[in-house]
């Protein structure tokens, strides 16, 4: 193929883009798009289980007294704890008169007498797991303070959504403005010791038929907690409270009085305060997918301050999480519910941009970010992760086999829908697939995986590209389809396209191989392997740098119709662009945009791309109010500052 001279100078303004004479011959040679894997991914349920968003219906509060693993779906989607643990004998309720009352008849004596250190009504399996759970709770109660005393207070009294929805940050008063909700419940009074206080508040608000705001927001998170009664898993499972289990466990003494003094009747697992909470807190990710993963962290909290307030242990936290994302994909599968799922949506969006000033998804966006976490306790990306992911297994090593394939839940998917809404359902399936956590872990291995997803980390999309993956974006569609970004590191012999007018981010260490083609709109590059390992190929569309340097681990074609812009700095002296093997330039143009343009001073010569090789050349670049003169090379491409 013939060679391009090895020097060629010509310069470029701001006020218009200069068309450039070809260095090269007429024509370019070009190498074939990526090729990927020639198929996609895909997601499908597990086979041979009931899924439990077509038989939810059997979780019902007053089959308590007769649920068992085969007849109740919430009993079920907790039958991973029955590795550790087997009840021993029926529900027992102190009261003889409780089936006149609706309670359970008394059909045997309990050994569980609610003496610290005395047995519980139950056999213990893997003893030294057990013994883990109670020394977390001995642990982190010990471990008190006046804030967390108060945090934890405040979780244990307050309606539940009243304590989680300042997990919205900034948008938390225009929530609570529009959903008109309250609470009696904003501190620990002073004799707290010795009164039991209830909240006497509206917990979620009020509903549509009285609140044109917010009402069908309201009406969509009740309905988020249809059939998820964790009272059935209790009374089936009838494991201990942690006080009851070890005297060394300190309850936060404003909470004393909110003990039950029937042990018999109080289990512990699966925790209601926290599946109510992450219930509550699912359905406002839905709603609010600007602060999806804050209110995933939101709902994570309230379970460690469950276990702060002495009242839980991991155990039971871990089966609230798992009972309530099973009940509320149930729900917003429900075809009842589909028509209030998309105008509480609606609605929610509408006004919390009314009332922030936001013009569009991406304003709101903005808005949802504005405070530090001075004053939003979630405010901080990687603090977020940092305490959720941990909690999503507790430390707990795994007791069966970690080696399963993935196995995402029928209907799983739906708990994605707004917060990756340029995604189908099927990709949205694959999603979770590839962020979901290892086989094995106890509490949490149901039979269908809804103890494996890790919604944190699907916020943030693909893990992995087993499959090719096209992504369109329709920029108009506002919010997320506008812009987003994937901040997980991702592997797989895959393919990424980019298609559509919408923005894509990618922040991860990549490592993917089977390439990445931009069709359309932009793709921006965050980090040096934020491209993968393959090819990389622009047919259009544009694709940012905005990193010290981009790696692309073999070739680059920057096709005619392509554009490639550049954030770099004069001050550093690594070009921003590193090409392992050839780079071919069709005619692409070149957009330079200076983080510190004030540096860029005249007879400065700034490194701009590196390759094996070169052939071909840009048609045309516009460097802003910048003059300059790109010098092209045989192995590299640098910019000299003319004015």
């Amino acid at each position: 193929m013939p060679r391009f001279s090895p020097i060629a100078c010509f310069t470029a303004t701001l006020s218009f883009a200069t068309a450039l004479t070809p260095a090269f011959a007429d024509t370019l040679t070009l190498p074939p798009l990526p090729q990927g894997l020639g198929h996609t991914d895909s997601a499908p349920p597990p086979a041979g289980v009931i899924a439990y968003v077509d038989d939810g219906a059997t979780n019902q509060r007053g089959d308590a007294c007769h649920a068992t693993v085969d007849t109740n779906a919430g009993v079920r989607v907790l039958s991973g704890f029955l590795q550790l643990w087997t009840p021993r004998t029926p529900f027992v309720d102190a009261d003889q008169d409780a089936p006149a009352k609706g309670g359970c008849p008394a059909v045997s004596k309990s050994d569980w007498s609610g003496i610290p250190g005395s047995p519980t009504d139950g056999v213990k399996k893997l003893a030294k797991l057990h013994e883990q759970n109670i020394a977390y709770s001995i642990k982190v109660t010990g471990e008190h303070t006046p804030e967390r005393d108060l945090a934890a207070y405040l979780d244990d009294r307050r309606n539940k959504n009243a304590s989680i929805v300042d997990g919205l940050g900034p948008l938390t008063d225009a929530w609570r403005k529009g959903t008109r909700q309250t609470t009696t419940i904003t501190d620990m009074p002073a004799d707290a010791t010795t009164v039991k206080y209830d909240d006497k508040g509206n917990n979620r608000g009020v509903g549509s038929n009285d609140n044109p705001d917010l009402g069908k927001a309201v009406d969509l998170i009740e309905a988020g907690s249809a059939d998820g009664s964790t009272e059935p898993a209790k009374r089936y499972y009838k494991y201990a409270r942690p006080y009851r289990a070890s005297d060394k466990v300190r309850v936060v003494p404003q909470l004393e009085k909110a003990k039950s003094d029937k042990p018999a009747a109080d289990g512990g697992f699966p925790s209601g305060h926290t599946s109510e909470g992450w219930r509550d807190a699912l359905v406002m990710a839905y709603l609010v997918p600007q602060r999806y993963q804050e209110m995933l962290t939101r709902a994570a909290m309230l379970g460690e301050n469950r276990i702060r307030a002495g009242m839980h242990q991991t155990f039971d936290v871990l089966g609230g999480r798992v009972l309530a994302t099973a009940t509320v994909a149930y729900n917003l599968n429900r075809a009842q519910y589909a028509p209030l799922r998309s105008e509480a949506y609606q609605q929610s969006q509408s006004w919390l941009m009314s009332q922030t000033a936001s013009t569009d998804g991406q304003g709101l966006l903005q808005a949802a970010h504005a405070k530090a976490q001075s004053a939003d306790a979630y405010a901080d990306y990687a603090w977020n992760k940092a305490f959720f992911e941990p909690r999503l297994t507790y430390g707990y090593k795994p007791i069966g086999d970690s080696m399963k394939a993935p196995s995402v839940p029928k209907g799983a998917e739906v708990l994605l829908e707004t917060r990756l809404p340029y995604l189908s359902p099927d990709q949205r399936r694959v999603v979770l697939k590839s962020t979901e956590i290892a086989s094995g872990y106890p509490i949490i291995s149901d039979p269908e995986g809804w103890g494996r997803l890790d919604l944190f980390r699907a916020a943030d999309g693909y893990g992995a590209f087993d499959g090719d993956v096209a992504v369109q974006m329709d920029a108009d569609k506002g919010g997320f389809n506008t812009a987003d970004t994937w901040k997980n590191s991702i592997f797989g012999k895959g393919k990424l396209t980019k298609q559509g007018s919408g923005s894509l981010t990618l922040t991860g260490e990549n490592s993917w191989t089977g390439g990445t083609v931009i069709e359309g709109g932009a793709l921006v590059a965050k980090s040096a392997t934020a491209l993968g390992k393959g090819d990389v190929y622009l047919t259009n569309g544009t694709l940012t740098i905005d990193a010290q340097q981009l790696k692309v681990g073999d070739t680059m074609t920057l096709g005619k119709d392509a554009t490639l812009s550049v954030a770099t700095k004069t001050s550093s002296n690594v070009p921003s662009l590193a090409v392992a093997n050839a780079l071919f330039i069709d005619g692409a143009k070149l957009a330079i945009n200076p983080k510190d343009a004030a540096g860029w001073k005249p007879g400065q010569t700034v490194k701009l791309l590196s390759a094996k090789k070169i052939e071909g050349k840009f048609g045309t670049i516009d460097a802003g109010s910048l003059k300059i003169t790109p010098i092209y090379g045989k192995t590299g491409i640098s910019l000299r500052v003319d004015g």
